[in-house]
């Protein structure tokens, strides 16, 4: 695929734990499929697992697959300073990964799977059952952003206008003054205490 980036191949290179130089033994790559595992025996390998490049104008293509109940979210633009911001998503907007049958942030409007979290829900809903396989994509370019679960598009807005600001002081992170605010950053996998698997993990720049 020409100008595609795998981010993902047979290991975690290229990716670290939010506040560490490493990626934590949490997070492991078998068959090019990137799992996370909160049992882990050594609970410090655990965390968001952050991109050590920096995106702009970017096509993320993914898949993911959320464990029964389960709970997780990609999330884009993260200013990468855990000395500032203690959790990636102080500044950089998600979309939602979730069993929507099962976990109970599923009965909260905004926080289902696919969902701009707490800022947009996602229509229509396309998302399969726990521990399927879902196909998604984040594409970001010059402020339009738009998410696609599953072949359709389900989000659609325009990070940075007016409206975005009135959403943001809508939501719950409306105390966070850093919140969605950054043009560029990295790219992270939200460590939400639940087994979760990535997997075809492309992007383009734009």
């Amino acid at each position: 695929m020409e100008n595609w980036q795998s981010l993902v191949s047979n290991n975690t290179n290229g990716w670290h734990t939010y506040g560490k130089t490493y990626a934590g033994k949490a997070w492991s790559v078998n068959n090019n499929v990137l799992y996370f595992n909160p049992s882990v025996e050594d609970q410090t390998q655990r965390g968001d697992l952050v991109t050590n490049e920096i995106y702009e104008n970017f096509h993320l293509k993914y898949e993911w697959k959320i464990s029964k109940n389960g709970n997780s979210g990609v999330i884009f633009n993260v200013n990468d300073d855990a000395t500032k911001y203690q959790y990636p998503y102080l500044t950089g907007p998600e979309m939602q990964v979730l069993d929507n049958s099962g976990h109970p942030d599923a009965k909260i409007f905004k926080h289902r799977a696919g969902d701009l979290y707490d800022l947009i829900a996602s229509k229509p809903e396309t998302v399969k059952p726990s521990v399927e396989w879902n196909a998604a994509e984040i594409i970001l370019n010059n402020g339009k952003l738009a998410f696609f679960l599953n072949g359709k598009k389900v989000v659609s807005t325009i990070m940075w206008d007016n409206n975005w600001k009135k959403m943001v002081a809508g939501s719950k992170f409306k105390d966070m003054p850093d919140f969605g605010k950054s043009r560029s950053g990295k790219i992270v996998l939200q460590d939400h205490g639940d087994e979760v698997w990535y997997k075809n993990i492309v992007i383009k720049k734009l």
